[in-house]
């Protein structure tokens, strides 16, 4: 399918009609600071936010309501008649809805799918209202803050799976012949979402997507990376003790799993990410 690249300076019937047509069918996928926006603004807690309207630890939105003609079964957020409930707190896949955001040489695209414009068959009242521009609209739909969490988020994908190296090339697995945990880095990305957040386990899920921040912090960029040291002082604390290879086998292959749920959620491809560090991972002596 053809992909159309937009930049800022692109105009297109660019609205929020709030319909709802937008709010049906879709898969939604959430980092952890959009986990708490929408907490936020429900005024409940991320946990129950996660647990009662979410799937495979976080990651996902639950599209579990009603059904409109075609059978789609709506946003859990959503209210009929109403709208989405909880607006001011959406994710930024909503906020740009119905374009795609990719990041190519550290310049941020946006995009969408096909050869004519998406919202023009669902929602043709777009029509007419006035054009904008792509920058326009963003602002608009106050997506600036959530654009930064999605960047500062992919940093700290990265992160995790710089921890998964070193436990497999710095602890001397690798040198050892060791030739299972790159196979099952592969094969963690091709999993289900529910069988990676299982074999990751609770205690993991909750540190990826429930981050433990006393202050309140209304900066995404410093909620991520105060995230990212929680994270990284429960490895250290976890795996400061091991001391056989099977040890760091298991210790590599849970960290680098918490790294592709985690692109997961980022709407990254995990399958390419995997590839890439596998192939990264072997330019330094690991094997298969």
């Amino acid at each position: 399918m053809q992909t159309t690249k937009l930049s800022n300076q692109s105009i297109l019937p660019l609205t929020c009609s709030r319909s709802g047509t937008c709010c049906f069918g879709k898969v939604v996928m959430l980092n952890p600071w959009e986990l708490l926006s929408f907490s936020k603004e429900k005024k409940i807690s991320p946990r129950e936010f996660r647990d009662l309207y979410s799937d495979f630890g976080g990651i996902q939105l639950k599209f579990n309501g009603a059904t409109d003609n075609k059978g789609q079964h709506a946003c859990s957020q959503y209210v009929d008649g109403f709208g989405c409930s909880v607006h001011l707190g959406r994710p930024l896949a909503c906020r740009l809805y119905p374009l795609g955001r990719q990041i190519q040489n550290n310049e941020a695209l946006y995009i969408y799918q096909g050869d004519h414009f998406p919202c023009l068959n669902d929602c043709s009242e777009v029509l007419e209202l006035p054009k904008l521009s792509v920058g326009e609209y963003l602002k608009g739909q106050e997506a600036d803050e959530f654009e930064k969490a999605q960047d500062e988020y992919l940093k700290v994908m990265q992160n995790i799976a710089d921890i998964a190296f070193e436990l497999l090339l710095e602890s001397g697995l690798s040198a050892s012949g060791d030739k299972k945990t790159l196979p099952l880095w592969r094969k963690m990305a091709n999993e289900l979402p529910e069988e990676l957040a299982k074999r990751i386990g609770e205690e993991w899920i909750d540190c990826l997507m429930l981050p433990v921040i006393v202050d309140e912090i209304n900066n995404s960029i410093l909620f991520a990376q105060k995230h990212n040291e929680l994270i990284v002082l429960k490895a250290q604390k976890q795996f400061k003790n091991l001391k056989t290879a099977q040890e760091f086998h298991e210790a590599s292959v849970l960290i680098m799993g918490v790294a592709l749920h985690l692109a997961r959620g980022l709407g990254a491809n995990q399958i390419t990410i995997a590839e890439h560090w596998i192939a990264t991972a072997k330019q330094y002596g690991a094997q298969e």
